[in-house]
Parts: structure tokens; C-alpha cells; sequence
């Protein structure tokens, strides 16, 4: 019979001779076309496995069977050029997180000062997002670095595993989302509250909970859906053993978020009882613009549509901005904060001082040994302790004499 055939667009199944294969037209025709959701899946193509042994052209044509118009300006070049141009931006803006997270890491780590409940959250969602940026990073150097590979019989551990680690960050990254809500609502309706007795509960959720599911998603796998590299159409199941946990993630979060600004709009009314409406529309406002990154807000706008709907809108919202912002946290939670440029500037004039004092008391010791004095008390200290020194003079005096 013919043997399992990757064309570059479809995998076609192993098949006996004189058999025909039927499978769906690719999922990316859904971007090309104007076609989505349930309509698009009743596009099919075929292909017959001749008695030579050899697989004969699909048919209908790709164009065709899949809905595609050749007249369209979007033609499959530029939707090419557009993922292209698509992954360089995203390929920034996960490589500028990851740079400023780790320093903001780094300035935590080092002083004292920042060593408290808050910092540690941060650190935690800090490491979250580095993960998810590798994970990026390593599914796309695993799975699309090589553009002739066979995906048909591509179906390693090594991909596996990073597909795996991928879906891993993503969950990691949702619960630590959560967890910074869900402490920042504490601290706002909790005045007297031990930061340290919900540390471990944080920890053992924000790492946990994600470890369990994924468990769960890669044990399903295994006995119900062991195909490819783990990254192709999921049955119900073992999609939702992943959406669930992050709709319900974002779902909570978007749920904080509103509670909390309820509650800033109270705190600030009740500050400034008579203050003008103005001044209270600012500071919520900018309230509101530094909470949105950090719940990660912005995913409720696709969260509860089919994966169909919207898809260029959902790329730029979920993968163009999302990339950055680990970036934009790591700026508005360290290096924009007051207490961290205070702390860093007493650092750099502690250094400038100490070499400052490097520098005098270098150029003090230069100069004493530089100097005449110096050299008259060197000589005299020769005089006395050289033997040679000491001959010679007394030879010169019984000379003279």
C-alpha cells in the first residue's frame, strides 16, 4: 500500500491499495478564506492510493476543495509573509521580557530591602513569564525550525516534551495572574493580615495546581490521543482539560478586577470627599491601566469565543501584546516603582563613593611615595642598615686623615 505522505500542507494516513483517503482541509485555509466554524469542516480533500503504489493528486485542488479564491489579494505568499513578519514581532517582544524580568529578578533578589510577601509574588510571576517565553522559543525551534521535516512522522519525546512544557508556562503563568489578584484584593478588604501564613499556600498553588493538570492533560494524551507531536486538533476532552483551568483563571481574575476597582473608586471618594471629580478619574484611571497588565485582563476579550472567531484579532491580542507583557510588568512593578529607583540610586552613590575613596586614597599613597621627604628618609634608612655603606665611609675618613 502507500505509505504515510506529509505534501506540506496535510499528513495523509497509511492506505491499502486502491483505497481513498479522505481527510479535512488544513485549519490555517481559515484564515486565508472567509470561512470558519462549522462551515469550514465540510470541506474535505481526497487522494487515491494507485496499485503503483504511488498517491495521486489531491482532488479537488487545495484551491478549490478549501474555499480558497485565486483572485484574492491574501494568497497563501503573503499570508507566509505576514506569519513571517508576525513571528519576528512576537520573537521581540518575548526576548525584551525576558531581558528586563530577569533584571527586575536580579534587583529583588539583591537588596534586603525588597524581601517581602508582595516582592516574592512578583518574583514568582516574573519567573512564570520567563518560562513562557522559553517555551515559546523552544516549541518554535523544536516543531518549525526546519521547514522540510515530515510531520507526518514526526513524533519524538523531544517535541512532546516541549509541547508539554508549553502548555505547562501557559497554565503557570494564568494561576499567578490569579494569585496577584487574589493578594491584592486581600490586602485591600484585609487591613491586618500575616503576609507570611499565605506565602506556602501561594507557592503551593501558583506551582501546583498547574503541575496537577498538566499531569492530567499528559496522561490523557497518552491513552486517548497519542498522535503527532501533542499539538494538532484536540477531542473535547483533552482540550478542556487545559481551556478549562484558564477560563476559569481569567473568569476569576476579571471578576477581581472589577471588585477592586469598585474598591479604589470607594478608598478614593472616601480620601478625597471633596476633591473634584477630575482628580478622582485620573488616579483611577491610572490604577486601572497598571491592574490590566498584571491580571491579564486583555484575555477575556476572546476567552469564551470558539478558537475560530477573530483569529488575526486574537493573534495580535493574545500572542503580539502578550509577548510583551512580561516586559510592561517587569517596567510598572520595578523599574518604574519610587522605592526601587530611591533604592538603586543609594546603591550607585554608595559605588561612586567607594571609588571615590578607592581613587584619594590610591592617589594619597602615590604621592607620599613621590615625595622628597619620602626620598630623604629612604636614604637615611640605607645609610644606616648598608655595610658597604659603612666601609666606604670609614675608608674615606682615615683617608682624609
Amino acid at each position: 500500500g502507500c505509505t504515510r505522505d506529509w505534501d506540506g500542507l496535510t499528513c495523509w494516513p497509511r492506505a491499502t491499495f486502491g483505497e481513498v483517503v479522505k481527510v479535512p482541509c488544513p485549519r490555517f485555509f481559515e484564515e486565508i478564506t472567509n470561512i470558519h466554524g462549522k462551515t469550514f469542516f465540510l470541506f474535505f480533500l481526497s487522494r487515491n492510493c494507485t496499485q503503483e503504489a504511488y498517491w495521486s493528486e489531491p482532488f479537488p485542488p487545495y484551491t478549490i476543495a478549501c474555499g480558497f479564491d485565486e483572485g484574492s489579494s491574501k494568497g497563501p505568499e503573503d499570508q507566509k509573509s505576514y506569519y513571517s513578519a508576525f513571528w519576528r514581532v512576537y520573537t521581540a517582544g518575548y526576548a525584551a521580557s525576558v531581558t528586563s524580568l530577569i533584571t527586575a529578578l536580579i534587583v529583588f533578589a539583591a537588596f534586603r530591602k525588597f524581601h517581602c510577601t508582595r516582592n516574592y509574588i512578583h518574583m514568582h510571576l516574573f519567573v512564570s513569564f520567563i518560562l513562557r517565553a522559553i517555551a515559546v522559543f523552544t516549541k518554535d525551534a523544536v516543531l518549525f525550525a526546519d521547514e522540510t521535516m515530515d510531520h507526518c512522522l514526526m513524533s519524538t519525546v523531544a517535541c512532546k516534551a516541549a509541547v508539554a512544557f508549553f502548555q505547562f508556562s501557559i497554565l503557570a503563568n494564568f494561576f499567578w495572574l490569579l494569585i496577584e489578584g487574589i493578594y491584592l484584593q486581600t490586602l485591600l478588604l484585609l487591613t491586618f493580615v500575616s503576609d507570611k501564613q499565605y506565602v506556602w499556600w501561594f507557592i503551593f498553588t501558583g506551582w501546583g495546581a498547574p503541575t496537577a493538570v498538566m499531569l492530567a492533560w499528559v496522561l490523557t494524551r497518552i491513552h486517548q490521543q497519542n498522535t503527532g507531536c501533542w499539538d494538532d486538533d484536540e477531542n473535547g476532552v483533552v482540550l478542556w482539560i487545559i481551556k478549562g483551568p484558564i477560563l476559569l483563571t481569567v473568569l476569576i481574575n476579571f471578576t477581581i478586577f472589577i471588585n477592586v476597582i469598585r474598591i479604589l473608586v470607594h478608598k478614593l471618594k472616601s480620601q478625597e470627599g471633596g476633591g473634584s471629580h477630575s482628580s478622582h478619574f485620573v488616579r483611577l484611571a491610572k490604577s486601572t491601566l497598571l491592574l490590566i497588565p498584571l491580571f491579564g485582563v486583555h484575555y477575556i476579550v476572546f476567552a469564551f469565543f470558539p478558537e475560530s472567531t477573530g483569529l488575526e484579532a486574537r493573534l495580535y491580542i493574545e500572542l503580539g501584546l502578550g509577548s510583551f507583557q512580561g516586559f510592561v510588568v517587569a517596567f510598572l512593578y520595578c523599574f518604574s516603582n519610587a522605592e526601587v529607583q530611591s533604592e538603586l540610586k543609594k546603591q550607585l552613590c554608595k559605588w561612586q563613593y567607594q571609588e571615590y575613596l578607592n581613587f584619594t586614597h590610591k592617589h594619597g599613597t602615590l604621592s607620599r611615595e613621590n615625595s622628597p621627604v619620602n626620598y630623604a628618609t629612604q636614604l637615611s634608612l640605607l645609610e644606616k642598615i648598608s655595610p658597604k655603606r659603612k666601609t666606604s665611609v670609614c675608608q674615606n675618613g682615615v683617608t682624609s686623615v
